[in-house]
């Protein structure tokens, strides 16, 4: 269930910074929430055509986005992914089936996801709120607002799952915050005075304002778990990395490297 981050941005590039080594007048140097957007520039620059699975023009269709949430929590994509496919493969990915068939043989499913009898039931808990409303159309035509308590509402949905439904499955702007997240603007320097969930929320969508369509949600999240699987990892390899030239903690790293 692969998909590109492919197609135009939503945020030119006129002005995206050039190489760290450029003349400081070359490089577009972005103060407070302005930084955000000089960010989200480098790494679409970076990874606009590499793979990001819940893309609307690959995923198979909402309730793949909504299962793989709960899937993929506590486990690598791939294996979120073949639990999807298991579950394709035996008719059983949809929410009136996952309501009918026994719980034990939706654990069988989903056991290669790991934590089969908790993903089960969340995949029941949310088939019930589906069906509560009148079906998934029903569901994902609710206000923004009204479908995001609803999903906070069942059982084993936080927020970044909540908000993971709402922006991929839905199509409605919601700024997905992980780990990766966390640890990515963390490296760099930025962080929320509230340090919570809806605080680093809140950071990103006052800071990308207006430029902040679900599009650009999409793929700047995409662009930030890409990076940190690739680049930014628990113990990060800084030399290659798009944004070392805005990364506080990536410098300090070079700087001691090269002092060694």
């Amino acid at each position: 269930m692969s998909t590109r981050c492919t197609g135009r941005s939503p945020v030119s590039h006129p002005d995206a910074p050039a190489a760290a080594g450029a003349p400081p007048g070359m490089r577009r140097r972005a103060d407070g929430p302005s930084r955000l957007l000089d960010i989200y520039r480098a790494l679409d620059e970076r990874y606009r055509d590499d793979v990001w699975h819940w893309m609307p023009d690959v995923a198979r269709g909402p309730f793949d986005v909504i299962a793989g949430a709960i899937l993929v929590q506590h486990t690598a994509w791939d294996n979120a992914e073949r639990a999807l496919d298991a579950l394709r493969a035996a008719g059983a990915l949809d929410p009136a089936e996952l309501l009918a068939r026994p719980l034990d043989e939706i654990e069988q499913l989903v056991r290669v996801s790991g934590m089969p009898r908790m993903k089960a039931a969340r995949l029941r808990a949310v088939a019930a709120t589906i069906a509560a409303v009148g079906g998934l159309d029903a569901l994902l035509a609710l206000p923004a607002a009204e479908l995001r308590e609803r999903l906070l509402a069942t059982r084993g949905i936080g927020p970044e799952t909540a908000d993971a439904i709402v922006l991929y499955a839905a199509g409605r702007p919601a700024f997905v915050i992980d780990a990766y997240t966390r640890r990515t603007f963390g490296r760099l320097g930025l962080r929320p005075d509230d340090e919570g969930y809806d605080g680093w929320q809140r950071m990103f969508v006052d800071g990308l304002g207006e430029a902040g369509s679900v599009e650009l949600y999409q793929r700047f999240h995409g662009h930030i778990v890409l990076h940190a699987k690739d680049v930014c990892r628990a113990t990060p390899r800084c030399a290659p990395c798009p944004l070392l030239a805005r990364c506080v903690d990536g410098r300090a790293r070079i700087d001691e490297a090269a002092a060694r």
